[in-house]
């Protein structure tokens, strides 16, 4: 039986793993099919001042906000936001700190010096001050620009975990073949991927929950998705004024706030168990 296969059983074995990895599986497919699930428009406002903060009932099961929007609705296309911002975001911080780890960790000293002297001083700079002060300056920004800014600040970690790993391995027998049979630096990043895939992918995970946190942080704020736009972030912030009177407009979005980052957390958990060779 190969790695991959002990590493599926010993995750399949894991029922908090599993309910993690439902609970993701329901997200993102509520998400996909929001515009079929959604039972109004997010932003349809049928009667701005008979169908405020209505309470979760029939004709709206979650109830409605300040503009007499349906939260489910939103909460739905929220949902894709989130998850684009979270998924978008950590894919692209990964292949970045993966890219500058392999070439610190495989080239010259030189190289590696610069490299991580340059990726110390990143990791000095706080990161969520950085994106309110660039979010700040640049009004309404986009969703594609808020994804790149997110993920160009969160691949330093990843770097250097990279970098560690392609350094112990890059004394390894198989590498030392590789290069005495002339391999090229391609050659031997495809024989030293595989082994580094497992620290990629649990990194990546583990960063969805982050990024979705600090999305709906920066939206909080205004700094993020702007509205009408449906965000979770901005969702609570639009109904922290009715928190007393209407709590169902902060309470839903929250909830999905925290049950998403805690399937992610769950699933990224059981995936670093299962994929370390050492707790086989």
């Amino acid at each position: 039986m190969t790695p991959w296969r002990h590493a599926a059983r010993r995750f399949l074995a894991d029922r908090v793993a599993l309910a993690g990895l439902a609970a993701v599986a329901l997200i993102a497919l509520a998400a996909a099919l929001a515009p079929a699930l959604a039972p109004y428009a997010p932003n349809a406002m049928p009667d701005p001042v008979r169908l405020q903060h209505l309470p979760p009932g029939a004709g709206h099961l979650l109830g409605t906000d300040a503009y007499s929007r349906d939260i489910l609705s939103r909460l739905l296309y929220g949902a894709r936001v989130s998850l684009a911002v979270g998924i978008g975001a950590a894919l692209a911080s990964v292949i970045v700190g993966a890219a500058v780890g392999l070439a610190a960790g495989l080239g010259g000293p030189l190289l590696d010096g610069a490299l991580m002297r340059g990726v110390d001083v990143l990791l000095a700079l706080p990161r969520i001050f950085l994106l309110m002060i660039v979010l700040a300056v640049w009004n309404d920004v986009p969703l594609p620009v808020l994804i790149v800014l997110i993920a160009a600040s969160g691949w330093f970690e990843t770097s250097r975990l990279v970098r560690q790993h392609a350094r112990a391995l890059a004394g390894s027998d198989f590498v030392t073949a590789a290069r005495a049979l002339g391999g090229r630096t391609r050659h031997i990043l495809g024989h030293l991927l595989p082994h580094l895939a497992s620290t990629i992918i649990v990194t990546a995970t583990l960063d969805i929950g982050n990024i979705i946190l600090i999305e709906a942080g920066l939206s909080y704020l205004g700094l993020g998705v702007r509205p009408p736009t449906p965000s979770w972030g901005n969702m609570i912030l639009e109904g922290r004024n009715a928190l007393f009177t209407a709590p169902w407009e902060v309470l839903a979005p929250g909830l999905a706030l925290v049950l998403t980052v805690i399937a992610f957390n769950l699933v990224g958990d059981a995936l670093r168990d299962a994929l370390n060779p050492r707790l086989a």
